[in-house]
């Protein structure tokens, strides 16, 4: 009979607890911490649970690619599941392909080309708000901008009245998420003040996006929004459409992962240009270059390839989504060790983009080290912030194409300070949020040396 080995355990692991403490107290540095001392795959003790921590590009590529069938989506978060339904993020199997073919076409690239300008709009409405000199909450600015960008393109509605509303309400979803970890030992049934606050938000979101639903079926016309899409996507091989309940679920998935995650990756960006002055100069001599001081459109993003490269290198160092979860179906292994059925494997991308293994002075914001097709040259899955596999963000295209725009749009604008002697601490909640947002001076660019 063959030896089964089990991956090694982090050492000062504490009766019940398990590594809890430890991972509380700083959640990516004690995965990177493991990951450097103990190797690419390490077995961490939440409570009676076992997760296995898996950083090498190959075995990522074998959980999420080559054996995705062995393992599904953690069902570890009810909560997740109470705001997300069975949406794309949270499916499984032949409901999540059938999901994917219905939604698939709001996504076509000639769909999503058409978002362009509604993007600049709203961000130059946003811009006339900021005065010379002020201090702003720029994480919540970007919440707020990318949120009226996603119900406009999702409704076809501004939903001034309601807006700060619904992001209350995501907000308190998010501030539930950030406890899943701290909460373990809690009963599921206990009514804490977090969960109340969640399940009212949901309440709410659910009665304004079902009143959306409501008018948009009542209309029967093609608005251009995803709504309408997706109220008109049928599937191809029975000819069946989402039900109220299937939209509703697409939704709410599509306001987390619509808005949350492009405005984290603007936020970590402007503070990384705030401390490389030298990539802001690059920057605004390609808008000078390709623009002349117009504003971006869609056609010009094959010309903005600095642009890109900002972004693409901001969200290896914070990316929005930095850690997916997968259940193993069954018994099964990750290289030379044994992963019994029912067992979370744990993907960092924040781990695995600072791995000085496949990127040089991983630590440091170097834009042009993607010059020369970087991205063909690495591992498969030594850069993945949307994930991979058949369950890559149907997004994709559609977040890179509004970070770019309104990264261009606001730089050619203004530009943005950090103040000094401002700690800044991450959030790894959902997504990867800075802590007690980021306040920011913003000076109009053509005042700034």
């Amino acid at each position: 009979m063959d030896t089964v080995l089990l991956p090694p355990i982090p050492p000062n692991k504490r009766p019940i607890l398990g590594h809890l403490l430890e991972y509380n107290r700083d959640p990516m540095g004690f995965l990177q911490g493991c990951a450097q001392t103990l190797g690419d795959v390490v077995t961490l003790q939440f409570g009676k649970r076992s997760f296995y921590l898996v950083s090498h590009p190959n075995d990522i590529e074998e959980v999420l690619v080559t054996r995705s069938r062995e393992f599904i989506k953690s069902r570890a978060v009810s909560s997740h599941r109470v705001l997300l339904g069975s949406g794309l993020l949270l499916s499984e199997g032949e409901f999540w392909q059938r999901q994917r073919r219905l939604a698939q076409p709001a996504f076509h690239r000639e769909r999503i080309m058409d978002y362009g300008r509604t993007m600049v709009a709203h961000t130059h409405q946003m811009l006339a708000t900021w005065q010379d000199g002020e201090i702003r909450d720029i994480h919540q600015d970007m919440m707020e901008l990318t949120l009226a960008i996603v119900v406009k393109l999702l409704f076809d509605v501004e939903m001034s009245g309601q807006m700060k509303a619904v992001g209350k309400c995501l907000a308190a979803a998010m501030d539930l998420f950030s406890d899943r970890i701290n909460t373990m030992f809690v009963p599921t049934w206990l009514p804490t003040p977090k969960k109340r606050r969640f399940y009212k938000a949901v309440a709410r979101l659910d009665e304004i996006v079902y009143d959306i639903i409501q008018q948009h079926r009542a209309s029967g016309t093609d608005r251009g929004d995803l709504l309408s899409m997706l109220l008109q996507s049928k599937d191809e091989t029975d000819g069946s459409q989402m039900t109220d309940r299937q939209l509703r679920d697409e939704i709410m998935t599509l306001f987390i992962a619509g808005h949350e995650t492009t405005a984290n990756a603007l936020t970590w960006t402007f503070m990384l240009l705030s401390q490389h002055p030298e990539v802001t100069q690059k920057l605004a001599t390609e808008w000078q270059t390709v623009l002349n001081g117009r504003d971006p459109t869609v056609q010009d993003l094959p010309q903005l390839r600095y642009t890109e490269r900002v972004v693409w290198e901001s969200m290896r160092l914070y990316p929005p989504a930095w850690l997916i979860a997968r259940q193993a179906v069954r018994d099964t292994h990750i290289g030379k060790y044994f992963l019994p059925a029912n067992t979370v494997v744990l993907i960092s991308q924040w781990l695995v983009q600072r791995d000085a293994r496949f990127f040089d002075n991983p630590d440091a914001f170097q834009p042009d080290r993607w010059e020369n097709d970087l991205a063909k040259r690495l591992p498969a899955y030594a850069y993945f912030p949307f994930g991979g596999g058949a369950r890559v963000c149907i997004g994709k295209a559609f977040a890179l194409m509004e970070a770019v725009l309104l990264l261009t749009t606001i730089g050619q604008n203004y530009r943005l300070s950090l103040l000094p002697n401002r700690p800044i601490r991450c959030d790894p909640s959902l997504t990867l949020r800075p802590k007690a947002g980021l306040r920011m001076q913003v000076q109009p660019s053509g005042e700034i040396d």
